[in-house]
């Protein structure tokens, strides 16, 4: 019997079956004591085969996965945590005030999608908060985004309108939803399917940043082809796996001008000679903020600054 994996809850997990069924699954142990590089040998969103084991459900079989998105394991140095698999969007919710998510997040969470092949699209929340200088950041984080084609969408998740416009976004794809805590990942949800019941928690008054309500990733079905899998907040998306040689690769703008450099791939496009993008930095045809974070990255700087 085929399913797909909505939920790991300790040593079990949630599995939707092709009946619609949700069922509670093991792990089989020749599947645990495989060489995994991931903490986490099944994943939310994994499509797997259940056959009976002595009378349980046991997971015996992982599906190839169309793709995945890794963070930095919080437990083991070194490894990586498996958020989700078999992604058709990857959906960064960020706000400028209350709380502030930094461009350094927003564009580790971009390259990681990019890094595979996952599309990724960005949504501001909380526009109804913001004064005219908030408006001219808005602005400039559309000017950065629109020639990527990454799309910038302006919501308030309070309004009615605005969650229809997510909704339709989402329709027919398996989108994961991340952001900082406080950004309004759980009210999205819950707008968008009641019976979903995320915990929400206030923003604190003392620093502006949001409190944690999810604890690990989630899917959530919307409707027979409509999922969402919602995520931890967390503080910093660590890069897995992703060479400082590599890192350009997933910076579209910078990749699109790897073969004019003079040292070609060996170009960390930092300081070195006849480097296109730093001639295209300096002529402001690539975005500072952009540069700047991908210099943080190459450097191992935290993703929050």
């Amino acid at each position: 019997m085929r399913g797909r994996v909505l939920k790991s809850t300790g040593s079990w997990y949630e599995v939707l079956t092709e009946k619609k069924d949700v069922v509670l699954a093991r792990v089989r142990g020749k599947i645990r004591l495989q060489e995994f590089q991931e903490t986490n040998p099944v994943a939310v969103g994994d499509e797997v085969e259940l056959a009976d084991w002595q009378g349980e459900l046991v997971i015996e079989e992982i599906h190839e996965r169309r793709n995945h998105i890794l963070r930095q394991s919080v437990k083991k140095k070194g490894h990586a945590h498996v958020l989700a698999a078999n992604i058709d969007l990857a959906l960064i919710i960020a706000t400028l005030k209350q709380p502030r998510t930094s461009t350094g997040f927003i564009d580790r969470f971009l390259v990681t999608a990019e890094a595979y092949r996952i599309p990724q699209c960005i949504v501001i929340n909380k526009v109804d908060l913001l004064d005219a200088d908030d408006r001219l950041e808005l602005a400039a984080l559309h000017r950065t985004y629109a020639p990527l084609s990454i799309p910038v969408i302006e919501v308030s998740l309070l309004q009615d309108a605005d969650v229809n416009r997510i909704h339709n976004l989402l329709a027919g794809k398996i989108t994961l939803i991340a952001g900082h805590s406080g950004v309004g990942k759980s009210t999205l949800l819950n707008r968008l399917d009641p019976n979903i019941g995320q915990a929400t928690k206030a923003i604190s008054s003392y620093n502006e940043k949001g409190t944690h309500s999810t604890t690990h990733a989630e899917m959530f079905a919307l409707n027979s082809n409509t999922f969402v899998i919602d995520t931890p907040g967390i503080k910093e998306w660590g890069l897995m796996d992703i060479a400082p040689q590599e890192l350009s690769d997933y910076f579209p703008e910078l990749r699109d001008l790897r073969n004019q450099c003079k040292f070609g791939a060996r170009c960390l496009h930092l300081t070195e000679p006849g480097c296109a993008v730093l001639k295209d930095v300096e002529a402001g045809a690539i975005s500072a903020s952009r540069y700047t974070n991908y210099k943080r990255m190459v450097s191992g700087e935290d993703s929050r600054k």
